[in-house]
């Protein structure tokens, strides 16, 4: 089995603006291997999120090709993309996308219950126990901080047991206090899983953890 996760070839995005197209992405080429924790840093505007959305096919590449498991998502349709990513993918954003009429329980049971498990309420109130939050089970998102949101945002991630974990800015929306628990607890869930981790931050000290950086300029690796 390869221990290639994510291949881009030559990947690239284009979109379409006010006065005409415009170029996000270009010619990216990189390879992301299996238990690695990839930090993408740039200056704002750079294409770091862009690139992330197109790892987890939530954008679809304009040239090029991205794999991720060996699937070519520039090949796959809107329902089969969002299979591969229920199976396989697991994604963290800053503003937490929490449903506002779930409690905790019930968002980090949603995405086992999408895949049909079974045991998905007990799996989902041991995923809230690892992260602090067993006694917030019943609380809706309204009713926590955003520290304890985000956190509940991380336990729906991985509770699939995704092969690969997608962040984007996801100590953004934090004061530093909870910025460095929410790190801690990224990395530890990394770890515990064995899951990729790919991660789009301006954090000095988030980036420092990653075991590799890829610098993004202009669309382009620099």
């Amino acid at each position: 089995m390869t221990d290639i996760v994510l291949s881009l070839a030559d990947a690239r995005l284009t979109l379409a603006g006010n006065a005409g197209p415009v170029e996000i992405l270009h010619a990216i080429t990189l390879d992301i291997l299996r238990g690695e924790s990839v930090g993408l840093v740039g200056p704002s505007g750079s294409g770091k999120s862009s690139l992330l959305m197109l790892m987890g096919g939530l954008e679809r590449a304009t040239g090029g090709q991205v794999l991720a498991l060996g699937r070519d998502l520039t090949a796959l349709g809107e329902d089969d993309l969002a299979r591969f990513r229920r199976g396989n993918m697991g994604i963290v954003f800053q503003s937490f996308h929490l449903v506002p009429t779930m409690t905790a329980l019930e968002n980090v049971a949603l995405p086992l219950q999408i895949a049909g498990a079974r045991d998905a309420l007990p799996r989902a109130e041991a995923e809230l126990a690892r992260v602090g939050l067993g006694h917030r089970r019943n609380h809706y998102p309204s009713e926590m901080s955003g520290g304890e949101q985000q956190r509940v945002a991380l336990a729906r991630a991985v509770a699939p047991r995704p092969a690969i974990l997608l962040a984007d800015e996801p100590t953004g929306n934090l004061d530093a206090a909870n910025g460095a628990a929410i790190i801690e607890l990224l990395f530890t869930l990394q770890a515990e899983t064995g899951a990729t981790l790919v991660l789009v931050t301006h954090a000095p000290d988030l980036a420092a953890r990653c075991s590799r950086l890829v610098r993004l300029a202009d669309g382009r690796l620099a």
